[in-house]
């Protein structure tokens, strides 16, 4: 017969699975009243043995006390902001850079990603499991929203290991928070109706969310994450930006899925008008693509300005077009 540890580390693994099929592959396996059934059973057997519960539970979400203040972070490497470019000369200047640093002439493989309008943050997990959780701030120090980041539930709380690859000791990972179009839309109706100010765009709703002092009221905001980069990696070596997000969600993080390896400027420009062409179906917004070296290499030789990278550009959509009555 199986002891109560035994029963809830289990139970925990299930329910940290069907998470990750739901959440991060949006490819659920089970219905949400068997989910449900799988928390309640996992929430009585906590009740009843206190000793057992762990700050990686999935029941462990929710439930922190309102804080008075948030306290400082200094990020182990700057979040560095990112230099832009409006028009597509400019990304081609920025590629000749890059070659003129680098004196040469062959051509420069880069990642595109689509450049979400949310909230960055970093997620510190020491031998698996999440720490700490700050927002950019400054690009030094940010703000510890650690309770709030562990009401994400596309954020895990434990890395998963799948029979991959070992975990890193120490594993900073970077993202964006964001705030569905949907979510967003509900979250004003519902403010309106209880006479309260709407927030003006899901930028704003996303980072007043993130901001709460009481983490129930985050809980409530249905807030989402891609992740994108990484800080400091103790245990692991990655080679390129594309092993990186080909790896995160092997450990349980959201990538975004329209990612895009481009074997040069050309390719990569392309790419920002095929993700410009998709940007009024998608679930939520974007303002532009970021073209970074892929090589982690070359990414070390080009270094940075002193508030960005050498190896990033953000490359930024017109502004929509609307019509105003008068």
């Amino acid at each position: 017969m199986q002891s109560s540890q035994e029963k809830i580390a289990g139970l925990r693994k299930k329910i940290d699975y069907h998470n990750y099929r739901y959440y991060i592959l949006d490819a659920p396996e089970i219905s949400d009243r068997e989910y449900d059934r799988l928390f309640r059973e996992l929430e009585d057997l906590e009740r009843q043995n206190s000793h057992l519960i762990t700050p990686d539970s999935p029941t462990q979400r929710v439930g922190a006390p309102p804080l008075k203040s948030f306290r400082s972070v200094a990020h182990t490497v700057p979040m560095l902001s990112l230099g832009n470019a409006f028009a597509k000369e400019e990304v081609i200047e920025f590629d000749q850079r890059v070659k003129r640093f680098l004196k040469s002439e062959a051509p420069v493989t880069y990642m595109v990603e689509p450049k979400l309008d949310g909230l960055a943050v970093e997620l510190v997990y020491l031998d698996g499991m999440l720490t700490v959780g700050s927002t950019r701030g400054d690009g030094i120090t940010g703000e510890d929203v650690t309770q709030n980041l562990r009401t994400i539930k596309s954020i895990p709380l434990r890395l998963l290991n799948n029979n991959y690859k070992k975990t890193p000791s120490r594993l900073e990972v970077r993202g964006e928070v964001f705030m569905g179009i949907k979510s967003f839309q509900a979250l004003n109706r519902v403010r309106e109706a209880e006479g309260e100010m709407r927030f003006a765009n899901p930028r704003n709703a996303a980072a007043g969310s993130l901001r709460q002092l009481d983490s129930a009221i985050t809980a409530k905001r249905r807030l989402d994450i891609f992740c994108y980069g990484l800080g400091v990696v103790e245990g692991y070596s990655f080679f390129s930006q594309g092993e990186i997000l080909q790896t995160l969600p092997k450990w349980g993080f959201k990538v975004n899925p329209h990612i895009q390896l481009c074997q040069d400027i050309g390719e990569a420009i392309e790419a920002y008008y095929k993700i410009e062409k998709m940007r009024e179906n998608l679930e939520y917004e974007i303002d532009g693509v970021v073209i970074k070296v892929d090589s982690l290499l070359l990414q070390e030789k080009l270094g940075a300005v002193p508030r960005s990278p050498r190896w990033a550009l953000a490359y930024k959509f017109s502004p929509r077009q609307g019509i105003t009555k008068i």
